[in-house]
């Protein structure tokens, strides 16, 4: 599901797994179960609309500013397979998360 400037944005709805401190450790896409790899670095923030129109820049503190919880993050299928990122994103107002896109890990 990797986006080009061409491509419309659509969301699929996911599943996510948290810690009990709110880190995510896994995701629920396509029937399988993608490990957030704990040795890279997770992107948190909060913003306004997509995260791909430059329009998300809150602070990842200023939740009461933002409309919109984002997170990218480096999974993988197991232990053997390459790391992808998926960017992950919900409204505020809703439990539910979607992912906006999936590119290669680099």
């Amino acid at each position: 599901m990797t986006l080009t400037a061409e491509a419309t944005l659509t969301l699929e709805e996911i599943a996510v797994r948290f810690s009990p401190d709110g880190i995510p450790l896994a995701v629920r896409y396509d029937g399988s179960i993608w490990a957030v790899d704990p040795e890279a670095g997770a992107e948190h923030w909060f913003g306004h609309g997509s995260w791909r129109d430059g329009s998300d820049s809150a602070a990842a503190d200023s939740e009461g500013l933002a409309s919109v919880e984002y997170w990218r993050l480096q999974v993988r299928l197991n232990s053997d397979s390459a790391l992808r990122t998926f960017h992950l994103q919900r409204n505020l107002s809703s439990p539910d998360w979607f992912l906006a896109d999936i590119t290669d890990a680099s």
